[in-house]
């Protein structure tokens, strides 16, 4: 009891600290006044317009045992956040002509249940495909192969005729690592390595690894009845596949930011396509305004995009106003964040115009 009262008034003693030393600066005491609120031990905040760092600044602990502060180095699992890499990467195959995103995905899984025939890498892309999610008795403590979650995912009944509907599937872009491995003979992290994060310095975003001894990398924490606990443990391949399984810094992030602007990864007309709300059979956009990897919306009539992650006690989000060419990235390792809350406020911040409206 009294070490979990210790490390709760150093959390408490920091934040408060911060907010007075910088209750001058708007941004400062708002993620400083939210932290204590919301109890986050570690967040780390990157603001970058067009491209360019504004601001990469670690707030509260990276973690609590040992009272490491967090920096802009530090390391958090992306959550989902890291479909946006994946999505990016069977792009660059559909750019060599390796793929197509109209292809049935049936082409390449040549046992795939007869229901899959429909199925194409543009619905997988945009969770419009009827795949589901993780079952509800999914053993996330057991080691499987990537072949046996593959088997997994076949096993279960499509919840929709494919293109009909959205519904968010972590399994779908699980699929799509898998389709990467066959296509290019590289297991997923090993191509975004060799494609994406070496080519543009983000030299220390990485698949996770529970094993290996990594610089920098933060703990995840959960809150249960009202106390900071550390994150649940589970099976380490499960934090190998293509649904977001990424360690990485804002310092790295800055670096993808800035890539988005150009064309060294794709095309473009691909970028804008990937946070375009793809279309279902009827013509309509997908109720979720999803495009590949990225949610499209609207806001104060700015165009936004922008994604989410939560896994193992981390939360994350990257907004991006494209208008404004303005980009927010918070990061945590706090399972009750609400990181979403935390970008949209600061980008309201920076640029009034984007404030929420009251």
């Amino acid at each position: 009891m009294r070490t979990r009262l210790a490390i709760a008034a150093v959390c408490l003693g920091l934040t408060l600290a911060c907010a007075a030393q910088n209750a001058a600066d708007p941004i400062d005491h708002y993620i400083a006044t939210e932290m204590q609120k919301r109890q986050i031990p570690g967040l780390a905040l990157l603001i970058a317009r067009d491209g360019k760092i504004v601001r990469a600044q670690g707030y509260g602990f990276a973690n609590l045992e040992l009272q490491v502060p967090v920096k802009p180095e530090t390391l958090f699992q992306s959550g989902s956040m890291g479909k946006q890499f994946t999505a990016t990467a069977v792009m660059m195959l559909v750019e060599e002509g390796k793929i197509s995103l109209d292809d049935s995905i049936t082409k390449y899984f040549k046992d795939a249940p007869p229901a899959w025939k429909p199925v194409t890498i543009r619905m997988l892309l945009s969770h419009t495909a009827g795949f589901t999610d993780y079952p509800k008795n999914f053993n996330y403590r057991k080691d499987y192969t990537e072949e046996e979650l593959l088997k997994i995912t076949e096993g279960i009944p499509l919840a929709y005729t494919p293109g009909t509907n959205w519904a968010y599937s972590n399994l779908g872009y699980l699929t799509l690592g898998v389709m990467i491995h066959r296509v290019t003979g590289k297991f997923y992290g090993d191509f975004l390595h060799e494609r994406i994060f070496g080519p543009l310095g983000m030299n220390t975003t990485r698949i996770m690894s529970e094993a290996d001894v990594i610089p920098n990398r933060s703990s995840g924490y959960r809150l249960v009845k009202g106390q900071l606990k550390n994150q649940e443990w589970v099976a380490p391949t499960l934090n190998t596949t293509a649904d977001g399984s990424l360690y990485f810094s804002i310092l790295d992030l800055a670096k993808w930011d800035a890539a988005l602007y150009t064309e060294k990864l794709l095309k473009r007309s691909d970028l804008e396509l990937m946070w375009t709300p793809v279309k279902l059979n009827n013509g309509k956009p997908n109720s979720d305004n999803y495009g590949f990897g990225w949610w499209r919306s609207d806001r104060n009539g700015h165009r936004l995009a922008e994604h989410s992650g939560s896994w193992q006690g981390y939360t994350t989000h990257i907004a991006r106003y494209l208008d404004d060419k303005l980009t927010i990235v918070v990061l945590t390792n706090a399972e009750q964040s609400k990181p979403v809350e935390l970008a949209h406020h600061v980008a309201g911040l920076v640029e009034p115009a984007l404030a929420e409206k009251k």
